[in-house]
């Protein structure tokens, strides 16, 4: 099943990013390995297992690796490993004997893949830093929010899960597809300030044309126009409307039952703010699902503002299964769709237990004569 069935992926437990892309890989196919610390410490935001939806579609051990025998035993499982993802931050791997040079000396085909927010070298390599600080010196950060106001946090999308996750795959595959043509695995260094850079990539050649203002909020699309903006409905929910084109603007004044000369002003920024005071008094009249029942489905680059509560039951969305269920709980569906690897895309496996199972999940790594040798060795904790 999946596109990357038969490649192996070992995971080393983090937050973020790493276990983002580990969960990529795990949607399409690849049979993944998290290793787990014994004692776990706090990270990231606490909540019960099964709600950690970015652990699914893999089996995990736990080990300390402060000890010879755990580290030894990573090693082995490189042996068989196509790849491996880690996201602490430089050097770390290194003083446990698992840096780069050891997993390659080991296996010269591995894929040893590395995220963090700075990047592998640069004056800021080992400080400490989360999404927010990453889009910061970006100038991703900057460019969102309203005219007047702080720039805006957009959740942990652009950083952790895109400029980092995501590009940690992307770059993953990228050696994975080179190591057909060369037989060799190499480096993969992941930074979320490049992604993110990436990211931007277009908003950087507008502002280089002239094109794109620094000041936030009086741009095309960064809600400076009326024509791409949320507004309020009756109801106090949102909805979301985007007709950049003059033929999309001119079908969504009919909907509204607004004046069709008001076309005109589209392209007048001059009269932005009053066309905004008349597009706010329309949509105020009505409540958000009245607008969605005389709206969707048109060429007016119409939708409504949905929580995540929401979202899971919007109709479009569950045609096209956008949305499953496991153990009770309403996640994200495996993405990108693949025409003949897996239609309908896989269904997720929910995490595992910490430590559960731990020499079951380790029986298509090892072999019997090693996996006795770890059976003797007491490096797993039986838990109830």
């Amino acid at each position: 099943m999946g596109a990357l069935a038969g490649i192996t992926v070992i995971e080393l437990e983090g937050i973020g990013p790493a276990p983002m892309a580990a969960m990529l890989l795990a949607d399409m196919g690849a049979t993944v390995l998290r290793i787990q610390r014994r004692d776990p410490v706090e990270q990231g935001i606490q909540r019960e297992r099964r709600f950690n939806l970015l652990l699914r579609n893999r089996t995990s051990i736990e080990l300390d690796l402060k000890q010879p025998e755990s580290v030894a035993l990573v090693l082995d499982l490189v042996e068989n490993a196509d790849a491996l993802i880690e996201g602490f931050r430089p050097g770390v791997m290194e003083r446990l004997g698992l840096g780069p040079y050891a997993c390659l000396a080991r296996n010269p085909r591995l894929v040893y893949g590395r995220v963090t927010g700075w990047g592998q070298d640069g004056p800021l390599a080992q400080s400490a830093g989360h999404d927010i600080n990453y889009l910061a010196v970006t100038g991703a950060l900057h460019a969102i929010g309203r005219q007047g106001q702080p720039p805006t946090p957009p959740l942990a999308l652009l950083g952790d899960f895109a400029g980092g996750g995501l590009y940690l795959a992307l770059g993953m595959l990228a050696a994975l597809i080179e190591r057909t043509r060369s037989g060799l695995g190499q480096v993969v260094d992941a930074a979320m300030v490049d992604g993110v850079a990436s990211l931007s990539t277009a908003f950087f050649g507008l502002a280089a044309a002239g094109l794109w203002q620094s000041e936030r909020g009086v741009n095309l699309i960064d809600s400076g126009a009326p024509f791409y903006d949320v507004y309020a409905c009756r109801d106090g929910r949102f909805v979301s409307v985007g007709p950049l084109e003059p033929k999309f603007f001119t079908q969504l004044l009919a909907l509204l039952e607004l004046p069709k000369e008001l076309a005109a002003w589209q392209p007048d920024r001059t009269r932005w703010p009053a066309l905004r005071d008349r597009l706010a008094q329309a949509f105020a009249a009505r409540t958000r699902d009245d607008w969605t029942a005389r709206l969707a489905g048109t060429d007016a680059c119409f939708a409504p503002v949905l929580s995540f509560d929401e979202s899971p039951s919007h109709a479009h969305l569950r045609a096209r299964g956008t949305f499953v269920e496991v153990d009770g709980i309403a996640q994200p569906a495996p993405a990108p769709r693949l025409s003949r690897s897996a239609a309908p895309p896989i269904a997720p496996v929910a995490a595992p237990l910490r430590g559960a199972a731990a020499l079951a999940a380790l029986e298509c790594w090892l072999s019997p004569a090693a996996l006795a040798r770890v059976q003797t060795q007491g490096l797993f904790t039986v838990r109830p």
